[in-house]
């Protein structure tokens, strides 16, 4: 791990109060972000290396946002009912690891 990586393993959980039994979760790791959406019954666990992001959009709502992640060659993953503050955070911490001067980008 390099020494002065900024990030520490921070969680973020969605809204109990929209969704008591379900909570979506995002963790944060020196490598990637795992997200985790779940379900009654199970749910997806999907881990992203921050390379292999290529966007990231909030859309909020009146109280809470849904967070999209979009990385490179696999479907958008959607988590949701996060504060609007949890959502800013998560997109700062994403875009902060995402590497600025990819293979893929250079013109």
């Amino acid at each position: 791990m390099n020494p002065s990586s900024n990030i520490m393993a921070e969680k973020f959980r969605s809204s109990s109060f929209k969704d008591p039994l379900t909570p979506d979760e995002v963790e944060f790791n020196d490598k990637g972000v795992t997200f985790r959406a779940r379900k009654l019954i199970g749910g997806t666990d999907n881990f992203v290396f921050y390379s292999d992001i290529s966007g990231v959009e909030i859309d909020n709502g009146l109280f809470f946002a849904t967070v999209r992640i979009i990385p490179r060659a696999r479907p958008e993953i959607v988590i949701q009912n996060f504060s609007k503050g949890d959502a800013r955070r998560i997109k700062e911490l994403i875009l902060q690891n995402v590497p600025n001067h990819r293979p893929d980008t250079l013109r």
